[in-house]
């Protein structure tokens, strides 16, 4: 399990002590520093800022942007929106799956990739669409994943 520097998030939070409404931008600043938020980093949290775990949870647990578990130092979302499908959308999961040996929803070993299935990026005219990183890459082929994948190693 990759661990989290608990003396970092405390230095977070003391960034934030005092302050109300800061819950969600501390949690997006521990996302972003370790690319998850460990079960430790919610209960420090919640010791320190007097704030329900349960609260934390839910919050953490709610927006896309967050993780409850590690995840890898790329992002790569696959779109399986109706105008991605129709033109070959199933086929670039395939080849990304096959290519890094894992499934939507997982976390290469290396914790390089992380793979998700996402129902519409909002790019319909650009399909087949892959985002990696916040990059967005159109019009895709099976035979440009190997590519697009080795730009991330």
């Amino acid at each position: 399990m990759v661990e989290i520097d608990l003396k970092r998030v405390d230095e977070m939070i003391e960034r934030y002590k005092g302050e109300e409404g800061v819950l969600i931008q501390l949690l997006l600043d521990i996302q972003s520093e370790f690319n998850w938020i460990s079960k430790e980093a919610i209960t420090q949290i919640s010791e320190r800022m007097q704030i329900p775990k349960s609260q934390i949870y839910r919050i953490a647990s709610f927006y896309e942007a967050m993780s409850l578990e590690p995840v890898g130092r790329h992002i790569i979302q696959v779109c399986l929106g109706t105008a991605c499908q129709v033109r070959g959308a199933p086929k670039i999961l395939d080849r990304i799956e096959g290519d890094l040996k894992i499934k939507g929803g997982e976390t290469t070993p290396d914790m390089r990739f992380t793979l998700k299935r996402v129902n519409c990026l909002g790019c319909c005219a650009m399909g087949p669409v892959i985002v990696v990183d916040g990059i967005y890459h159109g019009k895709i082929t099976p035979a440009m994943v190997e590519g697009i994948l080795e730009t991330y190693e």
